[in-house]
């Protein structure tokens, strides 16, 4: 390491490139000439190429696939002319390279077109900026480290500057590549996962709450893959962080055991498909539509657009009523009371009729409306209909089922009385208070009882 800290290292270079320059100059101009002639005709042959190959890409359908690969295919059309000329100077750097001929030339332009090509499809492909000028840095910095032959003497550098832990070592190098890789392949799970969900909620033959177990296992699954293979792909042995993983099992035993309890709830919520995206669910004082399972809590959206996040382990816990669990038709009651002076036959008759007549009541099973007892002032009645569409309100084709009784009981003379009370004075006494506020001794004097009774509305 401390040789490349030295001037005499590098000027003892420079005077070995100036006497190899003297002495190669003529060949080294007609090699270069040579070489400048192969990149002109690579590049003409990607001009006549390339149209044709952004006609297949813009003609080209993926089928299933046709909108996940939809950006990809738009970037690679922007870059057919580069691509292609990457490629046939990629094979003239292997002819020249097996002929034993001259690939100065040839390698700085593979090296700046690679750097380009990979800045101009990640600026096209990914939406984040951070990401793209992190692509961006990376690929200009590889590519004039290669040209200026310094890649791999910093290669080199870096992986000097290591430490041991143990039995693993830790270089900066093999920081960078992990880092590097790990972005690399977290990025493709992440596209491949979207894919895969695509792909996954399309099946008609898989429940909703077995889709989204199933794309949530995919996504687990693809990422654990990203990472192992990333620390793999550096020497790093999985075994050494043996420790390090007991003690995130500990850690997670204690100080979070909420969230592995609301994650394994999410598991078994989705095994045992009890609750599926647009069940019509009610916990508590929550009411509303399952807009989407997590992993920990499930998102319901109430009538008035409020969005509630419950947790998956009040879900395991609480009770839970599912309006639309095995079916989606439910039973709606509605008590209603007419006065004893009306029909109640003629007044069953109109609120069978008044709910029917309401659209979103069923025609099958059939309203019913019965008598449920006689009250103080009025016959107690309980209409009762089914809908099968409660994800879209309850109380609303309530409030239209009691304007459509309202109407036929306005138009039949069915009376619904206001409640009245009946009170009988059977002893009354008259009592003078004290100044003190008390009743005076003495002072109580009984009143003869009064004929007739008292009736308050």
């Amino acid at each position: 390491m401390d040789q490349f800290l030295s001037a005499d290292f590098y000027l003892e270079r420079w005077r070995e490139a100036e006497a190899w320059l003297s002495e190669n100059a003529l060949a080294l101009s007609v090699a270069t000439f040579g070489q400048l002639l192969v990149v002109l005709a690579a590049f003409l042959a990607a001009r006549l190429l390339s149209p044709r190959l952004r006609g297949f890409l813009a003609a080209h359908r993926w089928g299933r696939f046709e909108t996940q690969f939809a950006r990809i295919n738009l970037a690679l059309a922007a870059l057919t002319l580069p691509v292609i000329w990457l490629l046939l100077l990629l094979i003239a750097l292997v002819v020249a390279a097996a002929a034993a001929l001259p690939l100065q030339v040839i390698n700085l332009m593979v090296s700046l077109l690679a750097a380009w090509i990979v800045i101009r499809f990640s600026a096209n492909l990914l939406k984040d900026p951070l990401w793209s000028r992190f692509v961006t840095v990376v690929a200009w910095t590889i590519a004039a480290l290669n040209i200026l032959h310094l890649l791999a003497p910093t290669m080199e550098l870096l992986d000097t500057a290591a430490v041991n832990v143990g039995t693993l070592r830790i270089s900066a190098l093999t920081v960078i590549k992990a880092v590097l890789l790990l972005a690399m392949l977290l990025w493709l799970a992440t596209v491949t996962g979207r894919m895969l969900e695509r792909r996954v909620t399309t099946l008609n033959s898989l429940t909703p709450s077995l889709r989204v177990l199933v794309v949530k296992l995919l996504k687990i699954v693809l990422t654990v893959i990203a990472v192992v293979a990333a620390l793999q792909s550096v020497g790093i042995d999985l075994t050494a962080f043996a420790v390090l993983t007991g003690a995130i099992g500990v850690g997670i035993g204690f100080g979070l055991q909420k969230m592995v309890s609301n994650f394994v709830s999410g598991i078994t919520i989705l095994l045992d498909r009890s609750i599926k995206p647009g069940d019509v669910i009610a916990v508590g004082e929550t009411y509303g539509r399952v807009q989407s399972l997590g992993a920990r809590y499930i998102s319901i959206v109430a009538r008035d657009g409020r969005e509630f996040l419950i947790p998956n382990e009040d879900l395991v816990t609480q009770q839970v009523e599912n309006w639309t669990y095995s079916s989606d038709q439910i039973r709606l009651k509605i008590p209603l009371g007419i006065s004893y002076d009306s029909d109640p036959r003629r007044a069953i008759a109109l609120c069978v009729e008044a709910a029917a007549a309401v659209a979103r009541v069923l025609k099958t099973p059939e309203p019913a409306c019965l008598v449920k007892g006689f009250g103080d002032s009025a016959i107690d009645l309980e209409l009762r209909f089914w809908i099968g569409d409660p994800h879209n309100g309850v109380t609303n084709v309530k409030s239209e089922v009691l304007l459509e009784v309202w109407d036929r009981f306005q138009q039949h003379g069915i009376e619904i009385p206001n409640p009245q009370r009946d009170m009988n004075i059977t002893s009354p006494i008259e009592v003078k208070i004290s100044a003190q506020g008390e009743p005076a001794e003495g002072d109580i004097t009984p009143i003869p009882p009064l004929a007739g009774r008292a009736s308050s509305r």
